[in-house]
């Protein structure tokens, strides 16, 4: 089963999530506000992907970040922390069956990834 990670009230979850019910595609929702996410699942994911695919330094709340906190993020383990602690931070939605499948939302990728069959 898929899962997408996200929080709720991000316009490019809402898509993805939109996305997959009109296109009857079974999937769970991590809401991370609500469940976190842990380090195991940070590690796993940058073990698939390179952090600047996870860590997204253009949201507003890493830019709301002091100098400070930007420039202690020095290796993976103070990104994963970080990540931990302010996971508005990850970008999303992460979507996963073990396996990132895809990060961010578009169509055309989404058609090609879950729907390879289809013209």
């Amino acid at each position: 089963m898929l899962t997408v990670y996200g929080i709720p009230n991000c316009d490019t979850v809402k898509k993805t999530l939109d996305w997959f019910k009109t296109h009857n595609i079974a999937y769970q929702f991590h809401d991370y506000r609500k469940e976190g996410i842990s380090a195991d699942k940070l590690k796993e994911w940058l073990a698939q992907e390179p952090i600047d695919k996870i860590f997204n330094k253009n949201s507003t709340t890493f830019k709301e970040l002091s100098e400070e906190i930007k420039s202690s993020i020095s290796d993976e383990k103070a990104a994963i922390n970080l990540m931990m602690n302010s996971n508005s931070i990850i970008k999303r939605p992460i979507v996963e069956d073990g396996t990132i499948k895809a990060i961010g939302f578009k169509a055309d990728q989404y058609k090609a990834i879950f729907m390879p069959d289809s013209k």
